[in-house]
């Protein structure tokens, strides 16, 4: 928790390191919460509403998706420190279910009003994108001011996502630790059209 407040992040080289390391890139992946925005499509998937959310039900079963894949960062001594984290009340996850199934989720970290995205999954079109834009609305209504993304995807930059430079990335971290955000502010899931509403302009 001292190394996500400095503004570091672990990793390991695969699956079976025991080792990890941190990093802290010279150019840094960020969300921003009031530049978030979704296309038609998905606007439109979300509203469909064929699908559930919960938080924090499936903590364990949303890291280990995020890890099963072919080369993941997330070893096994990573899955454990996550879980304690999440024991403790710091890791959550938000999940997508269909049917019972999970069919996208994300975790992370969160200190302040900072939430520190750690990795997401899909398993159906648009699983993870719905997650992301559900989150989005609970950090803004819970008073975060800054979702660290660490790296950029074009996945991420399709909702909004840009780089930083680290020296900027550490003074917007800096403020956030000190905001009194609160991750569960907003209760239960909210309707499809809260969020649609809520994230506001679509692309």
């Amino acid at each position: 928790m001292r190394a996500y407040a400095a503004g570091i992040f672990p990793m390991s080289e695969a699956r079976d390191d025991d080792d990890i390391f941190w990093v802290d890139p010279r150019r840094r992946g960020i969300l921003p919460l009031d530049a978030f925005h979704i296309s038609r499509s998905l606007k439109r998937r979300i509203l469909r509403a064929d699908y559930g959310i919960s938080v924090n039900a499936m903590f364990s079963d949303v890291v280990a998706a995020c890890a099963d894949r072919k080369d993941t960062w997330i070893s096994a001594r990573i899955f454990n420190l996550y879980e304690e984290l999440h024991d403790a009340g710091f890791a959550h996850s938000l999940e997508v279910k269909r049917d019972n199934q999970l069919i996208g989720g994300v975790y992370g970290v969160t200190i302040g009003g900072a939430f520190f995205g750690e990795s997401m999954f899909s398993r159906q079109t648009d699983g993870s994108k719905i997650a992301l834009t559900y989150l989005v609305h609970r950090l803004r209504v819970g008073r975060f001011t800054l979702f660290d993304t660490q790296f950029i995807t074009p996945h991420l930059e399709s909702l909004g996502a840009i780089e930083i430079d680290r020296t900027v990335y550490h003074d917007m971290l800096d403020k956030a630790l000190d905001v009194d955000a609160d991750f569960f502010a907003q209760g239960a899931a909210p309707a499809p059209q809260d969020v649609i509403q809520r994230n506001g302009q679509t692309s």
